[in-house]
């Protein structure tokens, strides 16, 4: 029996970096998943505490593509952002810091 997915992946780009270092947390989600059902995932993933969620849909872009330029229109996706408790982080969000 195949387990539901909830969460995509994390999202690591320059804001959501330094939105890590202040205990904010950047994920997509499946585009079906509510904040009450992303925020137990995440909390049963990292085995943290979530403090507050929001999400968003984001557009999908065009895109050309190959000889021809094909226009190519990419998926929406679901983006959700997580506050955990103060002192609470998680170790994917720790690229290239040092202590």
């Amino acid at each position: 029996m195949k387990k539901n997915i909830i969460v995509v992946r994390p999202i690591i780009s320059e804001r959501s970096l330094s939105d890590a270092r202040r205990g904010v947390f950047t994920f997509e989600v499946v585009k079906n998943a509510n904040k009450d059902l992303a925020a137990s995932e995440i909390s049963k993933l990292f085995n943290v505490k979530v403090v507050s969620i929001t999400s968003e849909i984001i557009k999908g872009k065009i895109k050309s593509t190959g000889r021809k330029k094909l226009r190519v229109k990419r998926p929406d996706m679901k983006k959700v952002r997580v506050r955990l408790s103060t002192g609470q982080t998680i170790p994917l969000f720790e690229v290239g810091q040092t202590s």
